[in-house]
């Protein structure tokens, strides 16, 4: 549902209010307000193994969570936010049951778009844009602009060797930095796929957005919601988990 600007303040102030107060009677509101958008985005999951009044169910838990745990101060829209919590809480399920989630290439170009154009529009309109602003700026439904944010959190990882987006040769793998010098090669990359997978969701989503996407500290931090100070050492963390995951030390040898 698309809101006037007079509704969305209204509702941005209902939040400010709930990260004032805690009043589980305004949590309940802002849940019902926004239960559509859980229950859209758990039936782009349907017709996948799972019945779907699970998937609702989960999605519907995601859904509380991204209400308790969102902030209004960032300046991030609340259905962009709630849009990658319930997503994330979909693929973990489907993860534990062992499922494989795979997103079409149409989805994941749309995807690739919407980032590109996240940056200029957020500086045009002073704020991070609504779910609506991004399909009228891509020229989409907002369905798709759901789906496609669907698609940006597939776990299948991009081939380092596919094109960036951006003009002439230039490829994600051509775009990373010194820091994953250890990561070339497609053998250790296949290596790595289910260490990565195993990181905490942040984790998971903030490696991804680095190395597979090319995407700067500070514009992860934009996108997370962090500093890129907790960026940086996210990443850090990470990549150490993921050395020592894959270089394990030999029998008897010091930690």
């Amino acid at each position: 549902m698309v809101l006037d600007p007079s509704q969305r303040d209204e509702r941005r102030e209902r939040f400010v209010e709930f990260a004032r107060t805690a009043d589980r009677g305004v949590r309940d509101e802002l849940v019902a307000a926004h239960i559509s958008l859980a229950e859209y985005l758990a039936r782009r999951f349907a017709n996948r193994g799972e019945a779907l009044d699970d998937l609702v169910q989960v999605a519907s838990l995601a859904l509380v969570k991204a209400v308790d745990r969102f902030d209004p101060e960032r300046g991030v829209e609340f259905s962009t936010y709630a849009t990658h919590t319930i997503v994330g809480e979909l693929k973990r399920h489907f993860r534990d049951k062992g499922w494989a989630v795979r997103a079409p290439r149409r989805m994941q170009e749309l995807y690739l778009r919407l980032t590109a154009d996240v940056a200029p529009l957020s500086q045009e309109l002073g704020r991070s844009p609504t779910i609506a602003e991004l399909a009228a700026d891509a020229g989409v439904s907002e369905e798709e602009v759901l789906e496609a944010l669907e698609a940006g959190q597939a776990y299948r990882f991009a081939s380092l060797d596919a094109p960036s987006g951006a003009e002439g040769d230039d490829t994600l793998g051509s775009r990373l930095g010194s820091e994953d010098a250890e990561l070339a090669g497609a053998e250790r990359r296949a290596d790595l796929s289910p260490l990565v997978a195993r990181l905490p969701p942040r984790q998971r989503l903030i490696v991804h957005l680095r190395f597979f996407e090319g995407l700067t500290q500070s514009d992860i931090a934009r996108r997370v919601g962090i500093s890129q100070m907790h960026v940086s050492r996210l990443l850090a963390r990470s990549v150490a988990q993921l050395r020592s995951a894959a270089d394990p030390p030999a029998a008897g040898a010091p930690r």
